[in-house]
């Protein structure tokens, strides 16, 4: 190859550098997570320590709301917004460049696509996140602006959910490939809490305690 070759396909590749970078807003900063109000929620507590509610009902709830650490962190909200565009980093800006969810949550036909950035792994050099899976889920479990109650609500709902009873509902929660990216986010991300292990236990104990709601 040319030295001409050579050096244009240098010039490329660090054209497409700088343009993942200018992607990566600063929130991916660590200054920035540390700001962030859900750095500080980096554990969940067993299953175990909810023995002590005798309430099955109480139970539940007090088991759904250890959950809902997980499922109301930046690392979930992000990808359910409650509009057509996804937000990005701990502190839930609009998606930089503008995307919308399109057709199967993977962008819109004649637009940006998820896939044109997010590959199948994080490029932590330009603060890029990635999963073989990547997509926004769908309108119907856009969770941002709801309580943990409604969430709940429609978490339990199959004309919402994709269909899932709670067998199938539990499986997602515990072994979901892009589900357990939130605990593997890369860069200086906030992980979600605890593990996907733990989580999972407690969406269970959750349904096994008859899966009642946090009210409001």
């Amino acid at each position: 190859m040319s030295l001409f070759k050579q050096s244009m396909l240098a010039l490329a590749a660090g054209g497409l550098a700088a343009g993942l970078l200018a992607f990566a807003e600063p929130g991916f900063r660590a200054a920035d997570a540390a700001t962030e109000p859900m750095a500080s929620a980096t554990r969940l507590q067993p299953v175990s320590a909810f023995a002590k509610v005798k309430n099955k009902n109480e139970r539940a709830v007090a088991l759904f709301q250890e959950a809902g650490k997980v499922i109301q962190s930046p690392r979930c909200m992000n990808c359910h917004p409650a509009t057509e565009r996804p937000t990005q980093t701990d502190k839930m800006r609009p998606h930089i460049p503008l995307v919308v969810r399109g057709d199967g949550g993977v962008g819109a036909a004649g637009g940006l696509a998820c896939s044109t950035c997010h590959h199948e792994a994080n490029f932590d050099a330009a603060g890029v996140p990635g999963n073989p899976k990547w997509a926004l889920a769908p309108v119907e479990m856009a969770w941002q602006g709801k309580t943990l109650g409604q969430i709940c609500v429609q978490i339990k709902d199959k004309q919402r959910n994709g269909g899932k009873d709670m067998a199938a509902l539990i499986k997602h929660m515990a072994e979901d490939e892009l589900v357990g990216w939130g605990w593997h986010p890369g860069g200086s991300r906030t992980p979600a809490p605890g593990t996907q292990k733990q989580f999972g236990e407690l969406i269970k104990a959750w349904a096994d305690a008859g899966a009642a709601c946090p009210k409001g």
